[in-house]
């Protein structure tokens, strides 16, 4: 499955990151954070993959703006 992570810019394009690059990533860091492209149904789709693995998964909608659409996806991963 794949994941956009959060735009670093208003005009630049989400990345894409696969499930098992996330897991890699765990050993560095437990905070990610996702753009709204992604569908809410990717986001719970995430947090079953790591409770199933013993994880504890929190996620959160962070707001930037003013604007309803101007928010990013916070999620924390934390054993």
């Amino acid at each position: 499955m794949k994941l956009k992570l959060a735009r670093t810019t208003l005009k630049a394009k989400p990345k894409s990151v696969e499930l098992e690059k996330i897991e890699e990533m765990l050993r560095k860091k437990s905070i990610f954070y996702f753009d709204k492209d992604n569908s809410h149904k990717e986001l719970k789709s995430l947090m079953e993959y790591f409770e199933e693995k013993g994880y504890n998964v929190y996620m959160r909608e962070v707001k930037y703006g003013l604007n309803e659409d101007e928010y990013i996806y916070e999620v924390h991963i934390v054993q």
